[in-house]
């Protein structure tokens, strides 16, 4: 299971909604809009790092009102 912390910028006034409709998205753990250099911050889970690459960019990413995203696996070291 790879696991990863996905970091969003929003459109100005959208970080609630986009927070929202992430959540309901497979594979989403947590999604929570906050406050800071990003809008959104979305956990997430997939069997490899190919699905979680599919996850991010074919359905996270096509989320309106996002303008960029940052993964950032996680590692256990």
């Amino acid at each position: 299971m790879v696991q990863a912390y996905i970091l969003i910028q929003t459109e100005v006034g959208r970080a609630a909604d986009v927070a929202g409709q992430i959540a309901s998205i497979t594979g989403v753990t947590q999604a929570e809009d906050v406050t800071g250099p990003y809008d959104v911050i979305v956990r997430a889970e997939a069997h490899n790092v190919d699905e979680l690459g599919k996850l991010v960019v074919a359905q996270i990413q096509a989320v309106k009102g996002i303008t960029r995203t940052l993964t950032c696996p996680i590692v256990h070291i």
